[in-house]
């Protein structure tokens, strides 16, 4: 027996490129199924009531063209639904009026006060200057409208908008009601 004749008539069987390997794969594909008894390519079909009894269980390989939950997820989503499970969500709101304060009420307002604590509902609020302290005051209701739209309601009840600090002349525990006495500056 000579080469060709151990091999078989036909030559070495050339190496399979692209659409023509994907064939073959699944042409061997078909016939292992076809072995074992299942059907590969056909409609699913289940012995419980065909393709409807599949809804309710997950499915297996790609999600198709809807929305699944195997579907990748933003991370903000992801945080939120953690920090819903965990009971974190009034914190995480609350840091969200602290954290990104110029994006819950607007640059012009965060340009000109600054939130500095947040208790109880009651969020204080420190003005810039006693006219923005007393606009801000007149906007109050606008404010809460926009930081319940940001972060939900019940969050900041109330809001406590004080003007700036000024230097203080009170000095030490005793002193004089009023002026006092300035004999020292002139």
């Amino acid at each position: 027996m000579n080469e060709d004749e151990a091999e078989g008539t036909s030559g070495p069987e050339p190496e399979l490129k692209g659409i023509d390997l994907a064939r073959r794969a699944l042409e061997d594909a078909r016939a292992a199924a076809k072995a074992s008894g299942k059907s590969v390519g056909q409609g699913r079909s289940s012995p419980t009531g065909g393709v409807r009894a599949l809804r309710g269980r997950r499915k297996r390989g790609w999600s198709g063209p809807g929305p699944d939950d195997r579907d990748p997820q933003t991370l903000g989503s992801l945080t939120g639904s953690i920090a819903k499970k965990r009971g974190w969500s009034d914190k995480v709101s609350e840091g969200t009026v602290l954290g990104r304060w110029p994006a819950v009420v607007g640059e012009d307002i965060a340009s000109h006060a600054t939130p500095t604590k947040l208790d109880d509902g009651i969020l204080s609020i420190t003005a810039e200057s006693t006219a923005w302290a007393t606009q801000l005051r007149l906007m109050q209701p606008q404010i809460l409208a926009k930081i319940a739209a940001a972060v939900g309601h019940g969050v900041v009840k109330s809001l406590k908008i004080h003007g700036p600090t000024t230097m203080s002349w009170r000095k030490g525990d005793r002193h004089v009601k009023g002026r006092g006495p300035r004999d020292t500056y002139g």
